[in-house]
């Protein structure tokens, strides 16, 4: 079995799209499949939502991803683990080419992703930069990243101390128990932090991440990229605003 976790705070605007990706690729992908949304003190229709889509709701009050994450993992049942974030968009190609890469000895690994919408100019010219060195040096972001959960449990997930770049911690402890795969088939994620902060701020993030490491994210101020009030992106069109097709009763997920 293969679980799909997806860590969740009033994400009512994507997660409606989010749950329909993930059943279409857990369908397609030739393996039974659960999905589990971690929502994280939402107090909006994340919960609902994620209901009326037929997964299993696990409620947290962490308001931090990496506590978020292990949540998940600790009540799922799969061999393979997949976190998918919950403005995140995998597809059947993207995860037939993980499980793939897990069977020819892969610890886990992680896609390359795309933003949907437009995005600022200093973003469209540093993506092709990012992704040929997120190819290279074999580390990506974490709204798509896989792994077998025995290595999940030897490496005691995610690091709780970190606030922001825990799946970098996390890549590396998975890259000292046997080969990080980078697939080639990519996956779409929302591009709305993107929008909403200025290329300094994002810029300055990344500064300290390069100066310090995940170290410097040891507390949630100065992080209001992730924990700030959640914003409505534009580019989200009214099914997403509604948290699915229409309504967000649009249907239950397909049972894997």
């Amino acid at each position: 079995m293969i679980s799909f976790i997806i860590p969740a705070h009033n994400e009512e605007q994507h997660l409606g799209t989010t749950l329909y990706a993930v059943a279409a690729a857990g369908q397609s992908s030739g393996h039974e499949y659960e999905v589990i949304v971690v929502d994280d003190a939402s107090t909006d229709r994340t919960v609902e939502i994620a209901q009326d889509f037929g997964a299993r709701v696990l409620s947290v009050q962490n308001r931090q991803i990496a506590a978020t994450r292990n949540a998940g993992a600790r009540v799922a049942n799969g061999d393979i683990f997949f976190f998918v974030d919950a403005d995140t968009q995998p597809n059947a190609q993207a995860v037939r080419a993980c499980i793939r890469e897990i069977s020819r000895g892969a610890v886990g690994g992680g896609c390359v992703f795309r933003f949907d919408g437009v995005l600022p100019l200093w973003a469209v010219f540093l993506y092709p930069v990012a992704v040929m060195l997120a190819r290279t040096i074999k580390l990506v972001g974490g709204c798509f990243l896989f792994c077998r959960r025995d290595v999940f449990e030897k490496t005691g997930g995610f690091n709780e101390r970190f606030y922001a770049a825990e799946e970098i911690a996390f890549i590396g402890e998975l890259k000292r128990h046997g080969r990080f795969a980078i697939p080639r088939p990519t996956v779409i994620t929302s591009g709305r932090k993107l929008r909403a902060h200025s290329g300094w701020t994002i810029l300055d993030l990344v500064r300290k991440w390069g100066v310090s490491g995940p170290q410097a994210f040891q507390k949630r101020e100065g992080l209001e990229i992730w924990y700030g009030e959640r914003q409505i992106d534009p580019v989200a069109g009214p099914d997403r605003k509604a948290g699915s097709e229409g309504n967000g009763k649009a249907g239950k997920l397909p049972k894997g």
